[in-house]
Parts: structure tokens; sequence; C-alpha cells
């Protein structure tokens, strides 16, 4: 039989595409209100998502909630794909919504906080296992050494949104592995900046905390990355492009790090 509408199509990890239109527009529809009337949702940039190709797009943000962000960028390639410019006020886009695009997120996450991440995992999750973070504490154990191979097979398929610092904490290190991925892959890297989702959420991202608060998306310009930079270098870069750089950033990144050390006992 030949599949004329798509109802049969899959993505690279065998979820039904069609499906995942569902499950974005319901989610998407669900929330949307928590975007515009709830909370205020300034986006800047989306000019630069315009002319991006279908694929092979890399977005790199700092991260504040477990999905809050997540669910917002969803919301703004959707309505990217109709047209519409640094707004989501006019929610039609969730009709035939975008579902070629992926989010990279820890399998803990998505295994543990529920049933309605679980459903989201459906809607695009390339699941990864942190090999320095576990069940809220610091660990150390082998590299997901699948997560690239995964990562790639979203990005030939279609967008993917990638939190670099494998943390919701601001001014944590980016990890190498993601100066790995861009060396492997050469995607290209679109550079975000959020702000407000960590006032207006609780850290899940799932429950509402503070209402009216003004919740910013800024994305920059899209670049590629010169093949001969080092991995080190491509981190440096990364942190600066995400404002995640700063000095005193990092100092108090630090400090809370040691006292979440000692506290622990270890």
């Amino acid at each position: 039989m030949v599949d004329v509408f798509g109802f049969f199509e899959r993505d690279p990890f065998g979820n039904l595409v069609f499906t995942k239109r569902i499950l974005i527009g319901t989610l998407g529809s669900l929330t949307w209100a928590r975007y515009m009337w709830t909370n205020k949702t300034v986006i800047k940039g989306t000019e630069h998502l315009e002319k991006l190709p279908e694929n092979g797009v890399l977005f790199l943000s700092n991260h504040q909630t477990y999905f809050a962000d997540v669910i917002c960028f969803y919301h703004i390639f959707c309505s990217v794909k109709w047209g519409f410019r640094n707004w989501i006020g006019l929610p039609i886009y969730l009709l035939a919504p975008r579902a070629r695009m992926y989010y990279v997120a820890a399998s803990e996450t998505m295994k543990d906080s529920g049933l309605v991440p679980r459903i989201f995992a459906q809607a695009g999750g390339i699941t990864i296992n942190r090999s320095w973070r576990a069940k809220g504490h610091d660990v150390k154990r082998e590299v997901d050494k699948s997560a690239g191979d995964k990562i790639g097979k979203g990005l030939s398929d279609g967008w993917v949104v990638s939190f670099p610092q494998g943390t919701t904490s601001p001014y944590a290190p980016v990890r190498k592995g993601t100066g790995h991925l861009i060396k492997e892959h050469q995607p290209i890297v679109v550079p975000v900046v959020i702000n407000g989702f960590r006032r207006a959420f609780d850290k899940k991202g799932l429950l509402l905390k503070k209402r009216g608060t003004t919740l910013s998306v800024t994305f920059k310009e899209p670049m590629r990355f010169d093949p001969s930079l080092s991995v080190e270098e491509i981190i440096t870069h990364v942190e600066a492009f995400l404002e995640q750089d700063y000095p005193e950033g990092k100092q108090w990144y630090v400090k809370k790090q040691a006292e979440k050390t000692e506290s622990s006992g270890t």
C-alpha cells in the first residue's frame, strides 16, 4: 500500500511522524497559555531561522528547567514553519506542527519524572546517559558512546536542541561532548540565550511558580565552526555565545559546587 499521506512514515528512531505531530499539537495546546497569558514570551532573532535547511541544524542553549524551555522552543519552531516572526501569539501553527525536531535529554529525566515527560519524550526526545550526574548527585561513570550517534541521527533528519552545560545550573561548564559532536558532524550551530524560565516555573518546568514573568528567547546568527578548531576552542566559543563565561558567574558556580560537596560529606 502506498503511504500517500505519510501516516506510516517513521523518524530515524522508529517513531511515527504522524503520531509525533498529534503529540506536539496536543502538548502545545495545553501549554500555550503559560507562555502568552500567564507569562509573556519575548522572542528575538527568528529571522535567522527562516532560511535554515530542514536538517543538520544544532541549537545550543543555556538551560533553566527540564521541560518548559523545550516546550517553548517547539512553539517557536512551529510558528516559524508557518511564517510567523518572533511571535507565538496565534497558535494556529499547532494545526500542522513541525515534526522533524528533536531535543537532547538525560535518560533518567525522561523515565523518572512522570507520565507527561514520558509522552513528551515520544515527541522528539533523544535520551542519553549522563556520565557526570545521576538522580541529583555527582557521579563518575562510563561515557555514553552511543550519544553522538543518536544526536547524529537527529541532525540527519531535522533540527536538534541541545543544552551543552548538561544542567539547569547557571554558569556550569560546557561539556566536552558538545565540542566532539560539532567536530564530528559539522552542523550549522545556532546559539540561543534564554531567561526567565527559572523564575516562572519549577525545576521540572511542569508547575507554575510565578505569574507575570517575562520569558526571553534570543536566537543568535547561525554559524559553522572551523573544522581545524580543537574541542577546547569550540567549548570556549560556545560558552561565550551562550553568555555563560562571566568570571563572576564561574566563581559563583564553583562556590556552589564546593558547598554541595561539603554538605554531602564527600
